[in-house]
């Protein structure tokens, strides 16, 4: 699996039944998640707000573990010089940046009836708008420097400074008072919400997961294609 992943030939080839597999178990895992999702019955507090939670919570997830996998492959293109490490890290960052505006979009609507406000500074919100900034930066780093090299480097290396911002988020409600409730999904004791809620949460987290994986192996395509675009032109002038 590790030769398949390094190697750009064995990675097509891979990544060409991989990407239409995840994403047919996406739709799926989605399909039965958002079915589970409209029998649940309204929470006694939050009422059929809490409804929100199905789209927020894995989007939240996943706006940390597609940065940790951001943090990799740029560790990897930054130390190894490794093209395809490179072309990941590239494919990943717009696809977290979906997810982190999703996570704060969706964390504004449900925050309006439940704090009574759309945005509050809250360690939690504010953490994860700074994981936004760095999404947002890397891109942003990326395409201003002309040179495809240096700006892989240079934005890896802010990649990497981003990770601190990683425990910051997971454990913003921990260090410091939060209006954000804690986690109800991975904590010591287990998870602390009935199974009518548990159930399609965990279905559209899975989704969600599947779903990042074909478009990072689709979008992973797309750079080694215009690599190999990009070599094939420069063979023709030359």
């Amino acid at each position: 699996m590790f030769q398949a992943l390094v190697n750009p030939d064995r990675f097509m080839a891979f990544s060409r039944w991989a990407a239409p597999l995840l994403g047919v178990i996406a739709l799926v895992l989605a399909a039965a998640g958002l079915v589970l999702d409209f029998q649940a019955p309204p929470d006694y507090q939050q009422g059929y707000t809490v409804h929100i939670m199905f789209i927020h919570v894995p989007a939240a997830f996943m706006s940390e573990f597609v940065y940790a996998c951001l943090g990799v492959a740029s560790f990897l293109s930054l130390v190894f010089r490794h093209a395809l490490a490179t072309a990941a890290a590239r494919a990943a960052a717009p696809l977290g940046a979906g997810f982190t505006l999703l996570a704060l979009i969706t964390g504004s609507l449900w925050g309006r009836p439940t704090w009574g406000t759309w945005w509050v500074w809250d360690p939690r919100l504010t953490s994860v708008l700074v994981l936004f900034l760095f999404y947002i930066g890397y891109m942003a780093l990326e395409a201003a420097v002309e040179d495809e090299a240096k700006a892989a480097r240079a934005a890896a290396i802010l990649a990497l400074v981003g990770l601190i911002n990683l425990p910051i988020v997971h454990y913003s409600v921990v260090w410091w008072n939060s209006l954000h409730q804690g986690s109800s999904l991975l904590r010591a004791g287990g998870p602390a919400m009935p199974a009518v809620y548990l159930a399609p949460l965990l279905l559209m987290v899975f989704a969600y997961m599947a779903g990042f994986g074909a478009l990072w192996l689709v979008r992973i395509r797309g750079e080694v294609w215009r690599r190999r675009a990009a070599v094939l032109a420069m063979r023709a002038v030359a």
